[in-house]
């Protein structure tokens, strides 16, 4: 989407930057992964379709993707040079559908590709930042967004039940669940047995303030805007 073409979202740890061909590489590789194949639901593609694919998603106004960085401990600055920015490591991705367009439902969905990686509160801040911006931007409403996520997946449930999402179907063909924001399960009446939905603290993303972590991405440097 073009929208975020030269957006980036600066959090304390992690900072969020526009999909560019430079990441193709890295993300060509962890896609190479059969865990993380499974997890995304997604085909094995060349790099030459990877490339092809980004440039897609770039132009599509139905995605809306960021690429999640690492940000440096050492990091004080408001503004990350290219030299700073090129030493920030690539940790995963986070990505919006709009199958319906604005109108519609806002499928949100996160990976944290290395196992290395998970449990750091890397996709905790992302998710934050990035529900923030899409309810603030595009504007989208937080009662659209909703997550499709395999039934196996309890890691990624739980986060996003920390986040206000709660389970409204049990899709038994994908076997799935589909969470909505502001949604419980047991107003919806889904059967949730199997699924280990342990009392979760929630995470108050709606109150996550962007003024001073939104900037512009040139490709060289960022600046606060």
């Amino acid at each position: 989407m073009r929208l975020n073409e030269n957006t980036v979202i600066c959090g304390d740890r992690v900072i969020l930057v526009p999909y560019r061909a430079e990441h193709v590489p890295t993300y060509h590789e962890w896609m190479k992964s059969p865990e993380l194949l499974e997890l995304t639901a997604s085909e094995p593609l060349s790099y030459e379709e990877e490339l092809d694919m980004q440039r897609k998603w770039h132009l599509d106004e139905d995605k809306l993707t960021f690429i999640l960085l690492e940000r440096p401990s050492s990091s004080t600055s408001s503004t990350l040079g290219p030299e700073e920015l090129s030493r920030c490591r690539m940790v995963g991705d986070v990505n919006l559908f709009l199958p319906d367009g604005l109108g519609g439902d806002g499928e949100c969905e996160i990976m944290i590709a290395s196992k290395e990686d998970r449990r750091k509160g890397f996709a905790r801040e992302a998710l934050s930042l990035f529900l923030r911006y899409l309810t603030s931007t595009l504007p989208l409403p937080a009662a659209s967004l909703i997550a499709r996520i395999g039934s196996t997946n309890v890691p990624s449930i739980t986060l996003f039940r920390k986040l206000g999402f709660g389970i409204t179907k049990y899709v038994k063909v994908f076997d799935e669940v589909e969470l909505r924001y502001g949604a419980t399960q047991e107003e919806e009446g889904v059967d949730v047995e199997g699924l280990d939905l342990k009392v979760v603290e929630k995470v108050e993303w709606e109150d996550v303030a962007l003024d001073g972590k939104i900037g512009v991405y040139d490709g060289a440097a960022i600046t606060k805007e």
